[in-house]
């Protein structure tokens, strides 16, 4: 019965092509903006990741003040890091981080960069990788050695495309220093930032050769890398407390430095990425609403001008439950044919508008299940009214209507 009611659908979609076109097109574009804001969010909220990622592994960057800049509060020593990585659990490594602005120049050409001071660790802690060259070792740190590791657009910047750079000499202040790696290509951070716009250089150089900081607090940056699996927070809880009593902080007074968690900045911009989906996919939803209205208005218009049909049809022996089950076969293999048409637009325009917005075509078979299935929905629900009144019709008033 239910295969001969949906020949029957068919064969009356077949008849009136264009008002069945006109009655699915609010399906289908319900069905293709719900898929599409879904799967362009799940695309974004993985190029956040993905962006947050590339700063490091389980990164937390330890800051003097509250804000960004460091609002004048004291730096980082050297015992500060030897005491985070010697008496904080959970931690796999640390690297300190100091800041300097210079002019480099390699011979016609002049740019300013920030150099950052570190330990070999950073490179681990940071996620980088080397396209040519090497790192600096320990015993460069050591003896406060001239050498560098630059990133992709200084290489770019100051020796052209198709250089190695490697041996090269670049003179920043008074100090020539050696490029002895470059590192591979990041692209942008979480921030928006360049990191491929990098120096790196041992901190000892930077202190004893560039900056004239002697010793003492001269740190604005402790980079911390967490052990896999080991809980963010607890880190976090525990640095914040070692640096407390470091800094001789009393229980009424503020910290005057702040912590960084990339992993919980992650998640945090997750979880708003996925509320603006689910709003923006609840709105486009509103277009399924308007397509089964549709489907309703254009079903009792087809009760009416198939009155005589109906009045035959019972008649001749038809049930009520039949003509209640023909119209909404009809209702439902309209909707369904609104959702298949829905989800193929919406695929080709993800994967079109995935390259505009740079974030990756992440297909989502669920999301694309419950489209269709909600489709299907809709038709049962606004399709069982004129099923409905189509069943109720009086077997002799329907054969009298002309």
């Amino acid at each position: 019965m239910i295969f001969n009611a949906l020949l029957i659908a068919i064969r009356e979609i077949r008849r009136n092509l264009m008002r069945s076109f006109l009655t699915v097109i609010g399906i289908v574009i319900g069905v293709a903006a719900v898929v599409t804001m879904v799967t362009l969010g799940r695309g974004a909220t993985e190029t956040v990741k993905q962006q947050i990622s590339k700063m490091g592994n389980n990164l937390l960057i330890l800051r003097p003040g509250q804000g960004w800049r460091g609002d004048g509060a004291p730096m980082f020593s050297l015992a500060d890091v030897e005491a985070v990585r010697n008496q904080v659990p959970g931690i796999a490594s640390v690297a300190p981080l100091i800041s300097n602005s210079a002019q480099m120049v390699y011979q016609e050409q002049s740019h300013n960069f920030d150099i950052q001071g570190t330990t070999p660790n950073y490179f681990g802690i940071a996620n980088w990788t080397l396209s040519s060259g090497r790192f600096f070792t320990e015993q460069e740190v050591a003896e406060s050695s001239p050498v560098c590791v630059i990133g992709e657009s200084i290489r770019k910047e100051l020796f052209g495309e198709g250089v190695d750079p490697i041996g090269s000499k670049i003179r920043a202040k008074s100090m020539t220093m050696e490029v002895v790696g470059v590192t591979n290509v990041k692209g942008q951070g979480g921030f928006g930032d360049d990191l491929d716009d990098n120096m790196i250089t041992p901190y000892t150089t930077i202190i004893h050769r560039l900056s004239g900081r002697q010793g003492g607090r001269a740190f604005n940056q402790i980079m911390i890398s967490g052990e896999q699996g080991y809980p963010g927070a607890n880190i976090v809880s525990d640095v914040a407390a070692l640096m407390r009593e470091r800094r001789k902080i009393t229980a009424n007074e503020d910290d005057n430095f702040n912590i960084f968690d990339s992993q919980q900045l992650a998640e945090v911009i997750s979880s708003s990425t996925k509320v603006m989906t689910s709003l923006l996919g609840a709105v486009a939803g509103v277009s399924l609403l308007v397509g089964g209205i549709g489907i309703m208005n254009i079903m009792l218009v087809s009760v009416t001008e198939r009155t005589r049909e109906i009045g035959i049809r019972l008649a001749i022996g038809a049930r009520a439950r039949e003509v209640l089950l023909q119209f909404l076969v009809e209702a439902v293999t309209l909707s369904c044919i609104g959702g298949v048409a829905g989800i193929t637009l919406a695929y080709f325009l993800c994967i079109s508008l995935a390259k505009v917005v740079g974030a990756p075509f992440l297909f989502d078979p669920k999301i694309n299940m419950i489209a269709f299935v909600f489709s299907a929905a809709i038709g049962i629900i606004f399709g069982f009214m004129p099923a409905r009144r189509a069943a109720g019709l009086d077997p002799i008033e329907a054969l009298r209507h002309e």
